[in-house]
C-alpha cells in the first residue's frame, strides 16, 4: 500500500510542487485548499494518487472532515504537510491592519494547530511525520513584522511537537525557506528559491530512515 501525505495550501506554489514531488516518489496525496478548480486540475494531472478536498483550513470542522475523507479514501495517513499561510500588505504594527492580523494569525497559526490536532491520532498509528512551513522570518527579528512573529511561533511549536511525537516514534520537521518564487509575491522572483526546491526538502524529510528525524531544513536563495 502506498503511503499517504495530506497537504494544506496545495493549490499553488510550494503545496502544488510538493504534491507533484511526493506523487513522483510514490506517495498518495490529499490536496487541501479553498481553490476547488485549481485542486481539481492538479488532481487530474496526478491521477489516482491524488484526492482533491476543497477546504478552508481555518474552519476546524471542515478540516476534520477533510482528514476523515483522506483516511477513508486512502486507508490511512502517513504524513501531513501544514503549508497554508499568508502575509499582509503592511508588515508593521503602528500602521498595520488588525483585521488582516486576525486572518493571518488564524491561517498561519491556528490552522497549523488544527491540522496537527486532526492528523496526529492517525499519524500515531503509522508512526508518521508532521511537516510545517516555517520561514527565515521565523529565525530573524524583522522590524514590526507580525508575519515574522507568526513564523517564530511555528518554529517553536515544531520543536515542541517533535518532542511530543518522539514519544511514539513520530517525526516533526519545520521547513525554513528564505524568499521563494511563489504567488505570495506580486512580482516573480526567478532568481530566488523555487517551489521545487522546497518540495525536494519535504520529500527528503519524509524519506528519512526510522532512526533519523530531521528537525529543521533551512534553505536560502543562492542569489
Amino acid at each position: 500500500m502506498n503511503r499517504t501525505l495530506l497537504i494544506t495550501g496545495a493549490s499553488t506554489g510550494i503545496g502544488a510542487a510538493t504534491a507533484r514531488a511526493a506523487a513522483k516518489a510514490g506517495w498518495n496525496v490529499a490536496l487541501l485548499a479553498r481553490s476547488e478548480d485549481k485542486l481539481q486540475n492538479l488532481a487530474q494531472e496526478l491521477g489516482e494518487a491524488a484526492l482533491a478536498v476543497p477546504c478552508d483550513v481555518t474552519d476546524r470542522a471542515a478540516l476534520n472532515d477533510a482528514v476523515s475523507q483522506t483516511v477513508d479514501h486512502f486507508g490511512g495517513l502517513d504524513a501531513a504537510f501544514a503549508n497554508a499561510g499568508m502575509g499582509v500588505a503592511d508588515p508593521g504594527v503602528e500602521k498595520g491592519d488588525p483585521a488582516q492580523w486576525h486572518d493571518m494569525v488564524h491561517l498561519n497559526i491556528m490552522a497549523v494547530l488544527y491540522t496537527a490536532h486532526a492528523t496526529l491520532p492517525h499519524l500515531r498509528k503509522t508512526k508518521g511525520s508532521f511537516i510545517v512551513t516555517g520561514s527565515k522570518a521565523g529565525r530573524d527579528h524583522m522590524k514590526g513584522s507580525i508575519y515574522s512573529a507568526t513564523k517564530w511561533f511555528i518554529h517553536g511549536f515544531a520543536g515542541n511537537l517533535a518532542e511530543e511525537m518522539r514519544e511514539w516514534n513520530g517525526r516533526c520537521t519545520v521547513i525554513s525557506p528564505g524568499m521563494v518564487d511563489t504567488p505570495f509575491f506580486d512580482e516573480g522572483k526567478p532568481t530566488k528559491l523555487q517551489p521545487q526546491d522546497i518540495a525536494d526538502a519535504v520529500v527528503f524529510a519524509l524519506e528519512q530512515p526510522d532512526t533519523s528525524c530531521v528537525r529543521e531544513i533551512h534553505l536560502m536563495p543562492n542569489d
